[in-house]
């Protein structure tokens, strides 16, 4: 045990367990009635709730017209706080302190309070934290906190489930879903707001370091659970590294922060040939799993989605040799923008400074589980692909644009999807993992030639080392529909795709009318 005592304790539980070691932990979770040891020797605990709860998810604020989400008052959170705060009295919790962030000049203390009795959630949320000194544990103060209870349900919300975040208080309070993604994003949703306040950016990407015959190409990849944004992050090209997973912050000058010591892949469809460097991590003694399908005889099957696609695993980065540090990052030198469609999307797109503020905002996709059932499969475009972005979502563009014009840096537009038609169709072709890879190697190589799409004015690529001539449709779908006897089924596609694009961004009220032009 890190530590016997704890500064600012927000609430008074029945007992505390103050900072476990992960051995510790990894006891307790074993105690779990859902908990089964897989063939692998590591936990995987069976949960109740599926994926995130958006519907369920407020911002506490008495002026909501400050926010793009759903909010409650309050007056009204303090009650669910009174109530939370009476129903810990009676519990035994456990508490997890760490830092989002690894720099002691610009790093985040939170602390995460959970029941003992969901100790899987302390023991990924732990993994995912940077962890203290013992001197640091000592005297740790936390400035974001997140006060968690999955048995305690919020009568009268949705699915009597309920996550409040108040940004001014910085405490993020969840009732009643037992996932462990409100965990992690109940943090990182307080310090969005933090890292814009400080003139940055928070993006919901992975981060890699590629190295190049002059030096090395820092990237970063944007993109909504489930598009392929840790695939492309973990994916080699010139023995590249990756340094962070899900959320970094984009600083004034292309500067870039880390968020995470840890990772929290999807596991549906892993396996050891296509994704090595996750397979290895996830089949660890050490990994956490979550709502992946185990056999009564402990055999994991990463196919199987009879309970729910969205199985996930929690892994420390520690378990891969080949990880960057997030410490010796330079400044950005390119962006992909991941966009999971299905027709007429190119593989990869060359975009202007507006043209990539405009895709963005637009964060064009298709929903899959990690967004529950209402999400999946849906055409969705969410902005700056952040579902965790707790102001106006016209601060996301404006502010995207403002940073990328204090740096040279490349955007680029990456389709992870298909290409002719839903996947099963008769055209339909997947831009698959090999595709991906090649297309960020010759991004990061410098050696993709471009020619000009005159349709939506952006640019596509003639040809990519390790892109074979028979693959050539998936650079230039305008071209493939032609082929096939579709040219003016996607001429009707691309007119509709414009016009609706135009309309979307107009919603946003106050982002800048440059954006907005470049979808034109």
């Amino acid at each position: 045990m890190a530590s016997s005592s704890l500064k600012d304790l927000l609430v008074k539980p029945k007992s505390v367990i103050a900072n476990p070691d992960p051995e510790e932990l990894r006891n307790l979770v074993g105690e779990m009635p859902n908990a089964q040891l897989t063939e692998f020797g590591n936990y995987n605990v069976k949960v109740k709730v599926k994926a995130r709860s958006k519907a369920s998810t407020y911002i506490v604020t008495d002026s909501p017209e400050n926010h793009s989400d759903q909010s409650i008052s309050s007056s009204a959170n303090r009650e669910i706080a009174q109530m939370q705060n009476d129903y810990i009295r009676e519990q035994d919790m456990i508490v997890i302190d760490g830092f989002i962030g690894p720099d002691p000049q610009t790093r985040t203390a939170a602390r995460l309070t959970i029941e003992k009795s969901n100790a899987n959630i302390a023991a990924m949320q732990q993994q995912l934290y940077f962890t203290p000194s013992a001197q640091e544990f000592a005297n740790f103060t936390p400035e974001l906190n997140v006060i968690y209870t999955p048995n305690l349900p919020a009568k009268g919300f949705p699915n009597d489930r309920l996550i409040t975040a108040d940004l001014e208080n910085k405490v993020t309070r969840v009732l009643n879903s037992d996932y462990f993604g409100e965990s992690k994003k109940g943090g990182l949703r307080m310090w969005n707001q933090s890292i814009y306040s400080q003139g940055g950016l928070s993006l919901h990407a992975g981060c890699k370091v590629i190295p190049v015959t002059t030096g090395n190409k820092v990237g970063l990849i944007i993109g909504l659970s489930g598009t392929g944004k840790t695939t492309t992050t973990f994916s080699k090209q010139n023995n590249s590294k990756p340094v962070q997973d899900d959320f970094v912050a984009l600083m004034p000058k292309g500067r870039i922060l880390g968020t995470e010591d840890g990772c929290f892949a999807k596991t549906f469809g892993l396996n050891a040939e296509s994704e090595p460097m996750i397979y290895a991590a996830v089949t660890h003694r050490d990994a956490y799993l979550e709502n992946v399908a185990v056999g009564s005889n402990g055999k994991v099957d990463f196919f199987n989605s009879a309970y729910t696609e969205n199985g996930r695993a929690t892994f420390p980065f520690q378990l891969l040799e080949e990880a960057g540090d997030p410490r010796t990052l330079s400044e950005v030198d390119f962006i992909l923008i991941l966009n999971r469609n299905e027709t007429i999307i190119p593989a990869v797109a060359r975009l202007t400074k507006a043209q990539a503020a405009a895709y963005f905002m637009l964060g064009e996709t298709k929903g899959t589980s990690a967004g529950g059932a209402e999400e999946a499969g849906k055409a969705l475009r969410v902005p700056g692909t952040n579902p965790f972005f707790p102001l106006l979502h016209r601060q996301q563009g404006n502010r995207f644009l403002e940073l990328l014009n204090q740096r040279p840096v490349d955007v680029f537009l990456m389709n992870t999807g298909w290409i002719g038609g839903a996947d099963g169709t008769e055209h339909s072709r997947k831009v698959k993992i090999r595709h991906s890879s090649a297309v960020v190697q010759g991004i990061a190589d410098g050696t993709i030639q471009w020619r000009r799409d005159n349709t939506f004015g952006y640019d596509v690529a003639d040809t990519i080392p390790g892109v074979k001539s028979e693959d050539r449709y998936l650079l230039d779908p305008h071209q493939y529909y032609g082929e096939t006897n579709r040219g003016s089924e996607y001429l009707k596609l691309a007119t509709q795709l414009k016009t609706d694009r135009q309309t979307h961004l107009q919603q946003y009220d106050g982002l800048d009318p440059v954006i907005v032009a470049a979808i034109s």
